[in-house]
């Protein structure tokens, strides 16, 4: 990727470069990208000269970039350049332009990456190993708590979740990233400052503190049928790999599915009944070559990251001590919640013991967040 105009915050003349080139006439998105290739910032684009503009682009897309902005687009500059230079300003808020260094890098090598995104929260999330979780809006009781599971699986095994913020079980795999140091990333289909839907309004306030939040799209922008199969790019960009839970066969999930093969990522898929109308679109992608897979420790075996969670997850307890958790579980299934009240032990810093346990085959865990001895 080459520099951009600034390393750190975007000033307002790089933001009125950016601006200009979202808003050229003539200039999308795949263009846009073969300019920045070719000339390095929006800068650099506007100030070259028509010959050089002619090696990129048409006799059309040249007259566009050299012409001035006018009308509409021109008089909204300013009051934009305000709008963003205040938002930028409050803490926990970037603006990431595509080039930079701290821009991620599986995203940048995506056909048609943002040009700009706007992060809220812990953009260092960006740059960590994650996969995505997907499915339908409309997910069975079963089918929230296996991606709330298979979530926390891959969060604790320090593995960021990312997912779009919808109903059903994108909302439960930001529940389960968040149970764990991996996180989450919600990538929205709307500006940042416009949550929806707005049932997940709350939870996606959870997500700014403790999580990301990303958007490409201006501040304001309102949802579009449009834009949320288009923010699905991204959210498959950001990953290593896809995780289907439950989908129909007409899915916008399996959009996101089919993106990550041509990014060259891998997909899994959760079976289900042959009768069940939600498995339909596992199903499908299975037969298409997604990896079946029963549990998130499938997904951390395939991408040979289970070695490095037991790893991390050994290295904390001793044998003392899993003694103790193996006496102060008992015969029942136990909330991880109360457990920790019987160990005097923080919840958080239980949960990668417990990780270990089941990676040992010493606990199960079962649906709600309990769990239960299997040895005893």
């Amino acid at each position: 990727m080459q520099a951009t105009d600034t390393p750190t915050e975007l000033t307002r003349p790089a933001l009125a470069g950016w601006l200009r080139l979202q808003q050229t006439g003539g200039v999308g998105l795949l263009t846009a990208h073969r300019l920045l290739e070719r000339f390095g910032t929006p800068s650099e684009i506007f100030a070259a000269d028509r010959s050089a503009l002619l090696e990129v682009v048409t006799a059309r897309q040249a007259n566009a970039l050299l012409a001035p902005p006018t009308g509409v687009a021109a008089a909204e500059t300013e009051p934009w350049l305000d709008a963003m230079q205040a938002w930028q300003a409050q803490p926990g808020n970037r603006l990431l332009p595509f080039g930079h260094p701290d821009y991620p890098e599986y995203l940048s090598n995506i056909v048609a990456a943002p040009l700009l995104l706007y992060i809220k929260g812990r953009a260092e999330l960006l740059a960590r190993h994650s996969v995505a979780v997907v499915g339908s809006r409309n997910a069975s009781r079963q089918g929230v708590l296996n991606a709330e599971r298979m979530a926390q699986t891959l969060s604790e095994a320090g593995v960021t979740v990312v997912s779009g913020l919808a109903l059903g079980i994108d909302a439960a795999a930001h529940l389960g990233g968040l149970n764990g140091p991996g996180g989450t990333i919600a990538v929205l289909g709307t500006g940042i400052d416009r949550i929806y839907p707005a049932r997940n309004g709350a939870l996606a306030r959870r997500i700014a503190e403790e999580g990301c939040i990303i958007s490409e799209y201006p501040l304001a922008t309102p949802p579009s049928r449009d834009n949320f199969p288009r923010r699905n790019r991204i959210i498959s960009g950001l990953a290593r790999g896809v995780l289907v839970v439950e989908a129909a066969a007409q899915s916008g999930s399996l959009i996101t599915a089919r993106l990550a093969v041509g990014q060259g990522r891998d997909v899994y898929a959760v079976p289900g009944s042959i009768h069940a109308t939600l498995s339909k679109g596992c199903h499908q992608l299975i037969r298409e070559g997604a990896r079946l897979v029963e549990s998130g420790y499938d997904v951390l075996a395939d991408m040979q990251m289970l070695a490095d969670a037991e790893a991390g997850s050994r290295s904390t307890p001793d044998d003392s001590f899993v003694d103790r958790i193996l006496e102060a579980m008992g015969a029942d299934p136990l909330a991880a919640e109360l457990l920790a009240e019987r160990l005097d032990q923080p919840a958080g810093e239980l949960q990668g013991q417990l990780l270990a346990l089941e990676l040992a085959g010493l606990l199960e865990r079962l649906p709600g967040g309990m769990f239960q001895r299997l040895r005893i």
